[in-house]
């Protein structure tokens, strides 16, 4: 690199600055210092053209900056500049990345831009991620963005999508994201975010004929539409990944006899990252990756190999371990035919042994599989407040230590956040994680199964749910045992309505009628100092709001109480013969007596 003044009319935006072609940026702010100074900072260029010209590879503002001074003032002074060496894109690109990076945060899909050229000048992930100072997954991460559809990465550079969509969207089909655009569209329909996204593109979902590789004409099983005949769908999942597989089985066959290297089946709890991979024809090792989504959605990926596989061919050498494969003692179809004959035998057999498949139910539950889809309730709150006081409530802390003992009776590692998606520690990666839990079951006695029978449904509950109510009015659960008021749900409380409704509660009526033209901030001070037995007030213990209390109710008329609509739900779906449960808060044994888990309940 060498330093020289060259004029402003030979130079011009380079290709390789990461703001090419974008409009010219706004420079109100260095305009002044460069009427009275001119350019101080050298502007990073290198040859382009002829020999005179050269492209501005970082230091646009200041290039366009000194064009502005220029037009105002009719004369061009000469511009300082660091010249590259001629012909490397890969280190401009770099240089023009690094400096932006340095001064502002380019957006994502910028950085994406960036890196994925630097990527076809042949630079690995880790060199881009040392050269940036940045992890290798945030720079794999920046990558995935090249999974999305044009349009979705520009809703994300214009700020209309946040970052957590747009990670799920990275591993959703092409054909998913162009359904998830027609929600987005559709001005009478919500299009699916964050984890409601991630539920929606990986768990329970129907699946669509159209998802069909095999011939849906001679299909066995059932198949439904709508009302208007226009979306099918698969009546019995378990059939159509039974048919499915059988199709891509056969499909590998194919593929192998025609000459294919390799065919490898990506399954639908991996996903098949295009940017580690680089396209080779046949003759050259490529091989097929065959893509299976939890939609049902299969994508063939013919002719690929990883890209230290194709720095490898770049140096000489041979990747390929066999152009003719053994030919397969089984065919698919004959495959299928065991396949289908011993699953029908264990499946008769299980009907006899309740005992084992309770435990193979629960292993499924923790494990999960390609027709089980169990996911740990992630009790999020953007309210760091609201987090912190359910880490930190008695409640967690009983089931925190119920789930430590499960993951040391199963032979999990401690570290594992939750029993869910766990497996027994050191595991062995050439077995199966499923089978090594049902196994680990085997051995426990049912008093054991049923103690991870209870963690792990309790880390699946949703929040807010029915279910929740159903459950806590069963049990008899008393709030008043494992909660109590605290800052982080009484800041929250400012409708002044409710809040004299509480103070009515907390001190009586009478205070409640002496201060009824208070001011909400008055009102809930009342109520805390009452909580509290602070100033001078009578303190009130083991109150409970009406929202959360089983069975819950409302301060006003006004509806919008979650917990009061679930309750709703779950007697709705009570049957006339079933009585309805107890009260569970209305009375019971001194909270000051009891501890644990076992204190929640009556």
């Amino acid at each position: 690199m060498k330093l020289a003044m060259l004029a402003l009319d030979k130079l011009s935006p380079s290709k390789t600055n990461m703001r090419y072609g974008k409009k010219a940026p706004d420079v109100s702010d260095l305009l002044p210092s460069v009427r009275k100074y001119g350019i101080l900072q050298s502007v990073l260029v290198r040859p382009e053209g002829d020999s005179d010209a050269h492209g501005v590879v970082a230091g646009l503002r200041r290039y366009h900056a000194a064009r502005a001074v220029a037009e105002e003032t009719g004369t061009a002074e000469p511009v300082p500049c660091a010249i590259l060496e001629d012909g490397d894109d890969a280190a401009a690109i770099e240089a023009s990345l690094i400096e932006n990076l340095a001064r502002l945060d380019p957006d994502e899909v910028t950085q994406w831009a960036t890196f994925t050229r630097l990527v076809r000048e042949g630079r690995s992930i880790e060199d881009i991620a040392t050269t940036f100072g940045l992890p290798d997954l945030a720079v794999r991460r920046t990558l995935a963005l090249g999974n999305l559809l044009p349009r979705i990465r520009a809703l994300f550079a214009r700020g209309e999508i946040d970052r957590t969509t747009v990670r799920h969207l990275t591993l959703a089909s092409k054909s998913q994201q162009k359904a998830w655009l027609a929600f987005v569209d559709d001005p009478e329909q919500r299009a699916p975010a964050g984890h409601q996204l991630k539920a929606w593109l990986f768990g329970g979902q129907s699946i669509a004929v159209s998802r069909a590789l095999f011939d849906v004409e001679s299909y066995a099983g059932g198949v439904v539409a709508d009302l208007f005949g226009e979306d099918r769908y698969f009546a019995d999942n378990d059939a159509f990944w039974a048919a499915q597989t059988a199709e891509i089985a056969a499909r590998r066959v194919a593929y192998l006899e025609a000459g294919w290297d390799d065919v490898v089946i990506v399954p639908a709890t991996e996903q098949f990252a295009s940017w580690e991979y680089d396209k080779a024809p046949k003759r050259k090792g490529g091989r097929i990756y065959v893509d299976v989504r939890a939609s049902g959605e299969v994508v063939f990926h013919e002719g690929y190999i990883s890209r230290k596989e194709a720095a490898r061919i770049a140096r000489g050498e041979s990747i390929s371990q066999s152009k003719t494969p053994p030919r397969p003692e089984l065919t698919a179809s004959m495959q299928t035919y065991i396949d289908l004959h011993r699953h029908a035998a264990v499946r008769a057999a299980l009907t006899g042994a309740p005992h084992v498949a309770l435990r193979l139910m629960v292993a499924h539950a923790i494990r999960g599989s390609h027709l089980w889809s169990v996911r740990a309730e992630p009790q999020s709150a953007r309210n760091d407040a609201i987090a912190e006081s359910v880490e930190n409530s008695t409640s967690e802390a009983a089931f925190d230590a119920r789930r430590r003992a499960v993951l040391d009776l199963l032979g999990f590692s401690p570290d594992d956040p939750t029993v869910i998606g766990g497996s027994p520690y050191p595991y062995d990666a050439a077995g199966d994680r499923l089978s090594a839990v049902f196994l680990r079951l085997l051995e426990l006695p049912d008093a054991a199964v049923f103690d991870v029978i209870a963690v792990v449904m309790g880390e699946s509950l949703a929040a807010g749910s029915a279910a929740v109510e159903a459950v806590g009015l069963h049990l008899g659960v008393r709030m008043e045992r494992c909660w109590q008021a605290d800052p982080a749900l009484l800041d929250l409380i400012r409708d002044r309505d409710v809040l004299l409704s509480l103070v009515a509660e907390v001190a009586g009526p009478r205070v409640a009628d002496a201060n009824a033209g208070e001011k909400a901030k008055t009102l809930r001070q009342i109520v805390v100092d009452h909580l509290a037995g602070a100033g001078g007030r009578t303190r009130r213990e083991h109150w409970v709001p009406r929202w959360m209390t089983f069975p819950p109710s409302a301060y006003t008329a006004r509806g919008g109480v979650g917990t009061v609509r679930a309750h709703a739900l779950v007697e709705a779906a009570r049957p006339a013969d079933l009585p309805a449960e107890p009260d569970g808060a209305s009375a019971g044994p001194d909270p000051d007596t009891d501890s644990g888990a076992q204190a929640v309940a009556a």
